[in-house]
């Protein structure tokens, strides 16, 4: 079998999920023209990845401008299920494909979440993922997941499943993905380096999966200019370069990576070759080795 997919690597419009949500539509009529069965955004996507913005925060201190801005960011965020969730599953089905977003998602009690969703072509949000571990400054505008929606979901085209940015280098979260079959692994991300792109084939040839991962590319003019007690003046015009790729499971690179501009990733993934792969190489088969390791997830017990 062979699954036509793209990676879409764009900015959203920063701290605005309406504005975001109908660039979306637009991004997702645009890849439709090479009819893919699944579309892949880069994480945080609405209402945005805050890079370089300190929410007027240090170590000790909490400022009320940063407080004004983190109400911006939490009131731009969307609660899961809800409103975005609706128009984002129409748009999946309009599409006749899978879609799968990196989100901020909101709770009542007033925590924030990074998050990926999955929609189905017939228009169902069928599973999301809360990030496990926010890295280094993220921790002081996101919450951390507990582990129990790290699931990999059955559908016709393959096993889909993955991790948000930094949780791709957690080897027993990404084993736990392995032990469930995964085949198609989602990685939206907020790295822009060219290590990252080490990572991903490592990922490809560890799991012997295909491997998507979508970054966003994002200027300093894409920021707004009245967040109270932010000034980025000093921080690079190309705030995040991109780097979205495709790499098959034997570590080839098959579509990207993009640098440098907004676009759309295109490819044929021939299926077939999962099994090829795993000819020699099986992470949690023939080449493990379960009298000497076990993997258990406390929370799916």
């Amino acid at each position: 079998m062979k699954v036509k997919v793209a990676v879409v690597q764009a900015s959203p419009i920063l701290f605005d999920k309406y504005k975001t949500i109908q660039k979306i539509g637009e991004q997702i009529e645009e890849a439709s023209k090479e009819t893919p069965q699944l579309i892949l955004f880069p994480e945080a996507y609405i209402p945005a990845y805050p890079r370089g913005l300190s929410f007027g925060t240090v170590v000790g201190d909490r400022s009320p401008q940063g407080r004004d801005v983190w109400l911006r960011y939490f009131d731009q965020s969307i609660e899961v299920p809800g409103e975005e969730c609706t128009q984002l599953a129409k748009m999946a089905k309009k599409a006749n494909a899978y879609l799968v977003i990196g989100v901020i998602e909101k709770v009542s009690t007033g925590t924030l979440y990074c998050t990926m969703l999955y929609f189905s072509p017939n228009g169902k949000l069928i599973g999301k993922h809360r990030k496990l571990k926010p890295t280094a400054a993220e921790r002081i505008i996101w919450g951390e997941g507990d582990g129990s929606d790290l699931n990999t979901y059955d559908t016709e085209i393959g096993k889909l499943g993955g991790l948000i940015c930094w949780e791709n280098y957690m080897p027993l979260a990404r084993t736990w993905l392995y032990q469930q079959g995964i085949e198609i692994y989602l990685a939206p991300t907020a790295d822009q380096r060219v290590s990252w792109q080490h990572t991903m084939k490592h990922i490809a040839l560890e799991g012997r999966c295909f491997v998507l991962s979508a970054n966003q590319y994002v200027t300093k003019a894409d920021y707004p200019t009245d967040l109270p007690g932010e000034d980025i003046r000093h921080m690079p015009e190309i705030m995040s370069n991109g780097g979205s790729v495709i790499i098959d499971p034997l570590g080839e690179t098959i579509a990207g990576p993009v640098w440098g501009k907004e676009g759309v990733l295109n490819a044929e993934l021939d299926m077939t070759l999962i099994r090829k792969a795993r000819m020699d190489f099986d992470p949690v088969g023939h080449y493990a080795r379960n009298d000497v390791f076990e993997l258990i997830n406390k929370v799916a017990e």
